[in-house]
């Protein structure tokens, strides 16, 4: 089975940090300038309130502070490339809020807002529609609830991943298959309301802090 590509964004960060060919994307995946947060379609920013990457934090770490609506953080990404060859993806994540604050859906005030794991085929056009409606991959069966204190996600890619619309893992394998293959943005979502992606924000201080980030 081929190495993996890295992604020139990626390998241009990993010589920026001195790791040259030993450093591994993980460790790019804890460096808050590989990040966006997002999406950018069009050239419009669909998360608002926030910077546009994370920023970095003590001991390895980096974090976003989530926006007051109408403010919204939707996908936070990073270039990772393919995943042939992966397993699992693993996030560690806190969240600090004041007392009382409410991490809630954009889509639909009032209630929860949720983290959802994600990949994206690269060449996606973002309509959802014939092929693009599986370049977008969700791990819904490990989304959790926005709530303070500290997290993990494990995402196994052999799970049922859900695609767009109606398509998922297992009724679709090759067009998974071939979104492993040919990966390219890999992070995670917040929302909650019509859309795992749709955004949430806070109803008063917050930050989400990512203490481990892994593609094993």
């Amino acid at each position: 089975m081929p190495t993996p590509a890295v992604p020139m964004a990626v390998l241009a960060l990993l010589l920026t940090l001195g790791g040259g060919a030993a450093a591994s994307v993980s460790t790019a995946a804890m460096n808050p300038g590989a990040w966006v947060i997002g999406p950018i379609i069009k050239g419009r920013n669909y998360s608002k309130g926030v910077a546009l990457h994370p920023s970095p934090g003590p001991n390895g770490t980096w974090y976003i502070n989530l926006p007051r609506h109408p403010g919204s953080v939707h996908y936070v990404t990073f270039p990772h490339g393919s995943l042939e060859g992966k397993s699992r993806i693993v996030m560690r994540y806190r969240i600090q809020a004041a007392p009382g604050t409410k991490i809630e859906a954009s889509t639909a005030p009032g209630t929860p807002g949720i983290i959802t794991p994600f990949f994206q085929r690269a060449g996606d056009n973002w309509t959802g529609r014939g092929r693009f409606e599986t370049y977008r991959w969700y791990g819904t069966f490990a989304t959790q609830q926005l709530r303070p204190g500290e997290h993990q996600i494990v995402a196994p890619l052999r799970a049922k991943w859900t695609a767009v619309e109606t398509s998922t893992a297992h009724s679709a394998p090759a067009a998974f298959g071939d979104a492993i293959d040919d990966a390219d943005q890999v992070g995670f979502v917040l929302g909650g309301g019509d859309g795992f992606g749709h955004g949430a924000y806070a109803t008063g201080p917050a930050r989400l802090i990512v203490t481990q980030f892994r593609v094993e």
